[in-house]
């Protein structure tokens, strides 16, 4: 099976969608979150765990973590106090999908 790229070309809606996720995750600061919580052990990271690897303010760090959940990156839960995120793999999945065109293309 192709993937969605070859197959088709992606509608209006679909492309504006795709591309409010590649804008999020083109930030560079958004983009370690990513990786922080991704790799992190467990396969989820504290806020606070987050937060210390940058050198910016926590208000930042949490527009950021806004931002990603928005378009549908990450997911958190709060446990008392402290609010744990996770990576969404099906929605890096589908971006995975879609850029993984034949070497022929």
């Amino acid at each position: 099976m192709q993937p969605p790229l070859a197959r088709e070309p992606l509608t209006a809606e679909q492309a504006a969608g795709v591309a409010r996720v590649f804008k999020a995750l083109g930030d560079p600061v958004r983009l370690r979150i990513v990786s922080i919580v991704a790799s992190h052990a467990g396969g989820e990271a504290c806020v606070c765990d987050i937060t210390d690897a940058f050198d910016v303010s926590q208000p930042t760090i949490s527009h950021h973590l806004k931002v990603l959940k928005d378009v549908g990156v990450l997911t958190s839960e709060r446990r008392a106090s402290w609010v744990y995120y996770r990576v969404v793999p099906e929605t890096l999945q589908e971006l995975s999908a879609l850029l993984n065109t034949p070497a022929t293309v």
